[in-house]
């Protein structure tokens, strides 16, 4: 009995907590956070400057003409044409948004509240297909409407995801008859 006695005495407190050291490993992890979401901005911004001979994004025409299609979504980004990581930021075009989408004989309005609105001419428009991931997004097979579009001397992909996925085929159809042209429907009889 003597041994369990002395396992009773031998107890002893929690160690005291050392606050300097958690106080200066939270304000140093802090630090590194803060250090590192400000080289994620400056790279966004150097991009930026790597993309200024983008030339200004088209406004909407005051007459758009009826509306073929609408449809409300989101808007994920705008890429260099079949590179779907290289992601284009200047002129607003790498923020994500709410959109709301208006196809007409003029072309495709781009209503994005909260960033830059733009309006890609049917004349510019080169292709729409069904894809599944765009600049840093990635959704199922399908899930996503890219546009392709000419804008100065650069092709550009922009995404698309409308509220109700089941739109898509139907703006991809739409969009991809607008853009042929005389000679491609002669060719295809």
């Amino acid at each position: 009995m003597t041994p369990l006695i002395l396992l009773a005495d031998d107890k002893k407190s929690a160690a005291v907590t050392d606050w300097s050291a958690r106080i200066g490993w939270l304000v140093g992890l802090a630090l590194f956070v803060a250090l590192v979401y400000w080289l994620m901005r400056e790279g966004w911004k150097w991009r930026g400057t790597l993309q200024g001979d983008l030339p200004e994004l088209p406004s909407a025409p005051d007459d758009l003409g009826a509306a073929r299609l609408t449809m409300s979504g989101r808007y994920h980004g705008s890429t260099t044409a079949g590179q779907w990581l290289d992601r284009i930021v200047a002129r607003g075009l790498g923020s994500r948004s709410r959109v709301e989408l208006t196809l007409t004989d003029a072309g495709l309005d781009v209503v994005r509240p909260g960033a830059t609105d733009f309006f890609i001419p049917a004349a510019a428009l080169r292709e729409a297909l069904l894809g599944k991931g765009i600049a840093g997004k990635v959704l199922t097979e399908g899930g996503l409407l890219v546009v392709t579009w000419q804008h100065g001397d650069r092709l550009i992909d922009s995404g698309f995801r409308s509220d109700h996925a089941a739109e898509h085929t139907e703006w991809v159809d739409t969009l991809n008859s607008m853009i042929k042209t005389p000679s491609t429907e002669g060719a295809e009889r």
